[in-house]
């Protein structure tokens, strides 16, 4: 898998007529509802919509970490929908990177060591390690922070780390849960300003799931989602990194 990836000249996110339906019957829940959706390498995209529109289980069968009952799902122009566990794994590894809201770092962990924890994951040598990661905390402005651990961190900061922990493996996307939902509003812009900086600068695309006007107004692109389905897709100003 990893072998056969990037491809150029084709989207890098296509979803075609994918559902997602849960339980059966009177039960059954409709998620998606044959959704079409392509992203292009670089794009900064925001999706929107309100508790049990979609977004999140896109956002899910985006990031591998959810099936489509039915459809198709490409990743850079190979088919994963199908893929068995172990793939799927292997493609998160090496080409997704994840930003939840709740910064999902290990506590009494340095930061240093929160962001090495993919690169364990890839078999990386310890010395090249601690440098990638040493590279993505300056990236993100911690230099001189490694060895804080998240409780020496401020949310800003702990946001931070986590999003050099999504940098450190060089992924093509990086995936935004609600990333600034737990982070006062000053804070929350440092980071936005951040994300759009990697996305226009780093060529890195992000998807983003907000609920946040002024949040997803640094998107390029935002997707409004409801009852399962993409009810408006449309390009955005430019918002000044300033």
């Amino acid at each position: 898998m990893a072998g056969s990836l990037p491809k150029s000249g084709t989207p890098l996110i296509q979803l075609s007529a994918v559902s997602r339906v849960y339980g059966t019957g009177e039960t059954e829940v409709r998620a998606l509802d044959r959704t079409d959706l392509v992203i292009e390498k670089g794009e900064f995209v925001a999706i929107m919509g309100p508790s049990g529109s979609g977004k999140s289980t896109a956002m899910n069968i985006i990031g591998l970490l959810d099936r489509p009952t039915s459809g198709r799902y490409l990743f850079n122009g190979t088919e994963v929908q199908d893929l068995d566990r172990d793939r799927r794994a292997l493609l998160r590894r090496h080409f997704l990177g994840f930003v939840f809201q709740g910064f999902n770092l290990l506590p009494r962990t340095s930061a240093l060591e929160n962001v090495e924890l993919p690169l364990i994951y890839k078999g990386m040598p310890r010395q090249e390690r601690i440098e990638r990661a040493r590279q993505a905390l300056r990236k993100v402005g911690l230099d001189g922070r490694e060895d804080h651990d998240p409780s020496q961190l401020s949310g800003g900061q702990q946001q931070r780390v986590a999003i050099a922990r999504a940098l450190v493996g060089a992924p093509m996307v990086i995936l935004a849960d609600e990333p600034t939902g737990n982070l006062d509003s000053h804070r929350s812009h440092e980071i936005m300003r951040l994300l759009q900086e990697l996305n226009r600068e780093d060529g890195i695309t992000i998807v983003m799931v907000t609920h946040e006007d002024d949040i997803a107004a640094y998107a390029r692109r935002l997707i409004l989602f409801a009852d399962g389905r993409i009810r408006s897709d449309s390009l955005q100003p430019e918002r000044s990194p300033a």
